[in-house]
């Protein structure tokens, strides 16, 4: 007769690595003479891990929060491109409680890790606009969906590559993305035009700049409006990243390099 855990075994057996997502210091220790690579992915490396990926966001969906951690391990090299992964995460517990067998190569790339990453602007800030954009697609303003563009990193060359539409509220202010009330601004000024533009470190430069970068040659999906043509073209132009909250679709879109690099659903974060 086979035992329930010979059944089980087969999702771990042969695999190349092990990937912990936001375990508990007393689960990752139980791993400490595993002879296979074992990744960390969480928030902060409070464990002390030999291999850490940091997770900026906190996907509610399973797959995503996958996704990424892969992508992550990857691109530092803890694991191959073409490895057998066996993911333990968080689904229904406070601690880890379910483990999934994954081919590396299985995943199409989504360039969020990248997004975060490679980008000029600290990860941490990054991490801040998209939560703003998402909180504010789910809620919109007083019940209404908005539209919003920000407009992160390389702040010097997007201001000369912009012009005013109003006057800046953040001219003489020196607050950042992440303060709490800086954040309820934001949702605020939204629903005025113009885009955001936020500095490397977080600071906010402006509000209601409209971007004058040439579009042509920048190519996005059909379907999509001005506001992300026009962040398509300010990420080509210059080293920056924008993050588009769509108004006619609620999605949140982020830009760099003039491409496409995610699309998500503020209602599954």
């Amino acid at each position: 007769m086979t035992d329930l855990p010979d059944l089980l075994g087969a999702i771990v057996d042969g695999v190349d690595a092990v990937l912990l997502f936001s375990p508990s210091g007393s689960f990752y220790e139980r791993f400490d003479d595993l002879a296979l690579p074992v990744v960390v992915v969480s928030a902060e490396d409070a464990l002390g891990a030999d291999r850490f990926v940091e997770l900026p966001l906190e996907f509610n969906e399973l797959s995503e929060r996958l996704r990424f951690g892969i992508e992550g391990a990857i691109q530092q090299d803890h694991i191959d491109p073409d490895a057998v992964v066996a993911c333990a995460a968080k689904v229904f517990g406070d601690d880890v409680d379910s483990v999934t067998r994954v081919r590396a190569d299985q995943f199409e790339r989504s360039g969020v890790y990248d997004l975060f990453v490679n980008s000029r602007a600290e990860p941490a800030v990054i991490r801040d606009v998209l939560e703003v954009t998402i909180e504010l697609g789910k809620k919109g303003q007083k019940g209404k969906q908005v539209g919003a563009l920000f407009v992160v990193g390389d702040a010097g060359k997007v201001m000369n590559k912009s012009r005013p539409l109003s006057y800046n509220p953040f001219e003489k202010s020196h607050v950042h993305v992440g303060d709490p009330i800086v954040n309820v601004m934001l949702k605020e000024f939204s629903r005025l035009d113009g885009a955001f533009v936020i500095s490397d470190s977080g600071k906010i430069v402006s509000a209601y700049r409209y971007l004058e970068p040439s579009a042509e040659g920048v190519d996005i999906p059909k379907g999509l409006g001005a506001r992300h043509m026009a962040a398509g073209a300010i990420t080509r132009d210059t080293n920056a990243v924008a993050i588009v909250l769509s108004e006619s679709d609620g999605l949140v879109r982020a830009f760099q390099g003039g491409e496409l690099l995610l699309e998500l659903d503020p209602e599954e974060y």
